[in-house]
């Protein structure tokens, strides 16, 4: 049974011009993993899975393939140097689609990730970094097929869009073609070759873009802008790059079991894979509701429980992580409150601690109600880049980072995540993610420095956050015995 069935979407013919209908079916043998390699077909395919606040199973897992379109934004790539924004909102402008009310927030439409120099559009800021990655300052699919999977009524629904200004009879049928085309997938049996073991490619070492030695550096002429009064705080990152034998899908199961996380995602883009588990919302729209949840402060994790606990205190009554977090919190408020409504801007939490496989954080939620003359593409300009990610003041924390960092950023302390046909938008900061490119997993982390910042210490805050992701590469290259 196909819902809603075709009368209603007849009669739902003059609200829109594009209906969302489905077809639900078991998924108590399936996986969002299982899923994704029985679906997915080369050269674009996504999936999206949370874990909330690093321990809960969120509801719904996303799959899409086969994108109607792809934007790709940058130099020397389709879609030119431009906002990728735009670009997405003058594509998803032309769809009104028609909400039934049967499916969860997420009904299609651009699902994909901006680079952190995608800023410059936004802001008058340096660019013009050397760019290492060769990957493009975005990219996004327009997705009108794709699987929702209900985790807590163990069912998938297979959606697509029915077009409502063409013969709706006909665009019907199509829609149901296509589910069912997904569906025999989903019902045929794992084919073992479908994603193979290795990458083609041999193992090696892990290396940084830099020396500790420059990284030492860059903290301390941070500092000199700090006590200069340029700055309260400016994020500086090593990127780590790590040739690997295994598969990057397998990278990904490995990190999702590690390090589970709120975005967890893995993004197919025709001859590159982006591969995450980032613990941070960037920004959020749902049903005109803006939210930010910053992440400061960090340790360790203890391999015992009260080791931990131990820790978990250190770093709640750590005077110098405290003042940072607010500080960041504050910017938060200032970035939610430019597209807010007076008075809707609140703090509904605090300095809470969230845990993750590698490191623990101190972590607040900001919320306000979204100002009517605004969209969802506004509040992510509003929020981008972080400031946990870049520092502040921000525009002049990047002018720095622009100076201090000799290759661009890409993907990294960026965002990935969507934007749907209906105004709602959801997006991660692009932290504790690899790009995996022709073998090589590239990765980065940072950390926030201030004027009493120990340069050896913030060297190996570096090496805690990516060790998530280092040991995720080996325990696929291991599992596998691809060496």
């Amino acid at each position: 049974m196909y819902y809603p069935r075709l009368s209603e979407v007849k009669r739902m013919s003059s609200q829109g011009n594009l209906a969302p209908i489905y077809r639900e079916i078991s998924a108590d043998l399936e996986t969002p993993v299982s899923a994704y390699l029985k679906v997915a077909r080369a050269p674009y395919s996504f999936l999206l899975e949370s874990v909330e606040g690093g321990e809960h199973l969120a509801r719904y897992s996303f799959i899409g393939t086969e994108p109607e379109d792809v934007i790709e934004t940058g130099p020397g790539w389709k879609d030119g140097e431009v906002d990728p924004l735009r670009l997405v909102e003058s594509i998803l402008s032309k769809y009104e689609v028609v909400n039934s009310g049967y499916l969860p927030r997420f009904m299609g439409g651009a699902v994909g990730y901006l680079s952190y120099e995608v800023a410059r559009y936004f802001e008058d800021i340096p660019h013009g970094n050397k760019d290492v990655l060769d990957v493009p300052e975005s990219v996004f699919m327009l997705t009108k097929t794709f699987l929702v999977f209900d985790h807590v009524r163990h069912m998938i629904q297979v959606v697509s869009h029915v077009k409502l200004d063409g013969v709706i009879e006909d665009e019907y049928v199509k829609a149901i073609e296509r589910i069912d085309g997904i569906i025999e997938r989903l019902n045929s049996p794992l084919d073992p070759s479908g994603i193979p073991a290795e990458s083609g490619f041999r193992s090696g070492d892990k290396i940084s873009n830099m020396t500790p030695e420059y990284h030492q550096s860059m903290v301390e002429d941070s500092q000199k802008y700090v006590v200069d009064g340029d700055v309260i705080q400016v994020v500086v990152s090593q990127r780590f790059s790590r040739p690997s034998s295994a598969h990057p899908f397998h990278i990904y199961r490995s990190l999702r079991a590690i390090n589970p996380s709120p975005y967890m995602y893995y993004l197919n883009l025709n001859g590159f894979q982006i591969v995450g588990a980032s613990p941070e919302m960037l920004v959020q729209v749902e049903d005109g509701v803006v939210s930010t949840h910053p992440i400061a402060g960090t340790r360790p994790r203890a391999d015992n429980p009260e080791e931990d606990r131990r820790l978990e205190q250190e770093l709640r009554s750590d005077e110098k992580e405290r003042a940072e977090h607010l500080m960041l919190l504050d910017l938060g408020r200032n970035d939610i409150g430019r597209v807010s409504e007076p008075g809707t801007v609140q703090a509904v939490e605090i300095m809470g601690i969230e845990r993750y496989s590698h490191v623990m954080h101190l972590v607040s939620h900001v919320e306000g109600k979204l100002k009517s003359e605004y969209s969802n593409y506004d509040a992510l300009r509003a929020c981008f880049p972080a400031g946990t990610v870049s520092g502040a003041p921000k525009i002049r924390a990047m002018e720095i980072i622009a100076e201090l960092e000799e290759d661009s950023r890409g993907p990294y302390a960026g965002a990935v995540g969507y934007f749907d046909f209906v105004g709602n938008m959801d997006t991660a900061i692009t932290i504790r993610t690899l790009v995996f490119k022709d073998g090589v997993a590239h990765f980065q982390a940072g950390g926030g420095i201030v004027y009493d910042s120990v340069p050896e210490t913030e060297f190996y805050e570096t090496i805690h956050k990516a060790g998530a992701l280092l040991r995720a590469i080996e325990d696929a290259e291991n599992k596998l015995g691809a060496h």
